[in-house]
């Protein structure tokens, strides 16, 4: 049994990003992610004015006349929400929680395919596999899956991206459009990531809040790494430390960018403090633009 309070969270969400899906991102989805292409239907018999090239000669020679392949578009879509749900996606300084953040974006996303009759599925990955629900496509899924990422208790808090990667490799056969949804807080995931985006068409969905790159200055300050539990003292009224820190997390900032943009993945910046419509709105007309 659901308890109402489950209920009444994901009936909130489903209207808040349904309005966001209706009013904004409209039309835009079909026409930035498109079909696989044309899918083989039927032959049937040659016509004045066919292309010679669709004939298909084994069916010709059999009965001794020209018949020709009939092909449909298809346009039926798979997406993929692979979601991180290690330990630092539960941190928020601001309004939200990296998580709830990537709650309602999945969401969004979500609606968005199931507007347009297209397959989704969920992925959940902390050091290791969570949770995989096979893609389907009914309002009823969609909202199971939204409850499954709002209420998901993940069994492990560390990190391991190229670990998910491969298995979504191995249980998503057909191209599917992968949204990597990740704080990339950890290490050695971009051959896996350049191989996902060679099969799949990979978006990766990076979430970061401003207090992880500008510490403020309280004095000595005790923090814990929420997926190693390793606690340690900070001197945040030390001004060089301060800016030796920001200049390491912009450092660390600019590589993940240049490998994206080397690696040719398309990503969107996402920012606690900062509203996620507008940086969707860009990414699907910056890719509208890509494939007029």
């Amino acid at each position: 049994m659901i308890s109402k309070e489950v209920l009444k969270a994901i009936k909130r969400i489903e209207i808040k990003t349904g309005r966001l899906v209706n009013d904004i991102f409209a039309g835009q989805y079909e026409s930035v992610f498109k079909g696989r292409g044309m899918e083989f239907s039927e032959v049937r018999e040659y016509l004045p004015g066919d292309d010679i090239r669709s004939i298909d000669w084994n069916v010709t020679a059999r009965f001794g006349h020209p018949f020709v392949k009939k092909f449909t578009e298809e346009r039926e879509l798979t997406i993929i929400l692979l979601i991180d749900a290690s330990a630092s996606e539960h941190f928020g300084t601001v309004e939200k929680m990296k998580f709830e953040i990537a709650a309602e974006i999945s969401a969004v996303l979500a609606f968005s395919a199931l507007k347009n009759n297209d397959k989704v599925g969920l992925l959940i990955f902390t050091n290791e596999i969570e949770m995989f629900i096979p893609p389907k496509k009914s309002r009823t899924h969609i909202l199971r899956l939204i409850r499954e990422i709002l209420f998901f208790r993940p069994k492990k808090t560390k990190t391991n991206i190229s670990m998910a990667l491969r298995y979504l490799n191995d249980v998503v056969r057909k191209k599917a459009i992968v949204f990597l949804i990740s704080d990339f807080i950890d290490k050695n995931y971009e051959k896996d990531l350049r191989i996902i985006n060679k099969r799949h068409d990979l978006i990766a969905i990076k979430i970061s809040d401003p207090k992880e790159k500008y510490l403020p200055e309280v004095g000595l300050l005790e923090l814990q790494d929420i997926e190693t539990g390793e606690t340690f003292t900070l001197d945040t009224s030390d001004k060089t430390f301060r800016d030796t820190f920001l200049e390491y997390q912009n450092k660390k900032e600019k590589s993940i960018e240049e490998f994206f943009k080397k690696s040719k993945i398309d990503n969107i910046k996402i920012f606690t403090d900062k509203s996620y419509i507008e940086p969707l709105i860009t990414f699907f007309e910056r890719r509208s633009r890509r494939f007029r």
